[in-house]
């Protein structure tokens, strides 16, 4: 009787919780989509959000499009696009750079700015990188034991690069609902710490629930359509729920967008107080 007893009451309390489990909407991907006319890439939103943080390196440092595509091709080839503590001998994080080989300490490396910094120091002293091949550049600066791999990422570089850069094509992500807010100040901070001091401009405009409502000002459209697309590429990150500017928009819920300023992009965040 017990052990009868026993088995319906766990029925009782485990049958309702599979059945809610069996019509939960189903977990996002956690991956993000570059699409370029006809072609596209798809990363996780890990490597989506590094790739980002490299090609706005690209654009803090005042370098075309094409240095962001051999920064990306570069940290696919040497860490999967993943900021990673270890490597071939010493070698560590985004671009496995070597303290040994004189690319900073082993705290410097591991800082994904300090590393992209250092990355395009060197690819602006390679005579002629501009009109090398991709995979060439890269391995001038990289002196990798395998130095045609590179080139088996230059579309996934360009594709980023491109998008990134607000030269065409747009970015999606598909992520479940914040669980973490952030503040203002942080998404200010990285913005800044990624594209420069004084690239854009974060104004506080509103508020949509538990969602504060920003407007971000850079330089001129093409700048505009670069923070929208780096927006979306960090909001797993960052916590952004929508980007919307006047080429692209972007809202974590699929639900309709907010309206962008036509000079200037819309980006909400799921925020805490500063």
């Amino acid at each position: 009787m017990g052990l009868v007893l026993a088995v319906t009451v766990a029925a009782l309390v485990w049958v309702p919780r599979l059945w809610e489990r069996l019509n939960d909407e189903p977990a996002a991907s956690s991956r993000c989509t570059v699409a370029v006319a006809e072609r596209s890439d798809t990363k996780t939103a890990e490597q989506a959000n590094n790739t980002a943080l490299i090609v706005a390196g690209s654009m803090r440092w005042g370098l075309p499009a094409r240095a962001g595509t051999i920064g990306v091709a570069t940290a696919i080839q040497e860490s999967s696009l993943r900021n990673i503590d270890y490597g071939d001998r010493d070698s560590l994080g985004l671009f496995q750079q070597r303290p040994s080989q004189g690319w900073g300490t082993e705290n410097e490396i591991m800082d994904p700015h300090y590393a992209t910094d250092r990355f395009y120091e060197a690819l602006i002293k390679v005579a002629a990188w501009t009109e090398m091949e991709i995979t060439d550049a890269a391995q001038e600066v990289q002196r990798s034991g395998f130095p045609l791999a590179y080139a088996d990422h230059e579309e996934e570089g360009r594709l980023w690069a491109s998008a990134l850069t607000g030269n065409g094509g747009t970015i999606t992500c598909d992520l479940d609902q914040p669980i973490e807010p952030t503040t203002t100040r942080a998404f200010a901070g990285r913005l800044a710490a990624d594209f420069g001091e004084d690239a854009y401009v974060v104004e506080v405009v509103g508020t949509d629930g538990d969602d504060t409502v920003l407007r971000v000002t850079g330089a001129d459209a093409l700048a505009n359509s670069a923070v929208q697309r780096w927006a979306v590429a960090v909001a797993a990150h960052e916590q952004v729920t929508s980007a919307v500017s006047a080429t692209a928009q972007w809202v974590r819920d699929g639900s309709a967008p907010p309206p962008a300023p036509e000079s200037a992009v819309t980006v909400t965040l799921r925020t805490r107080a500063d």
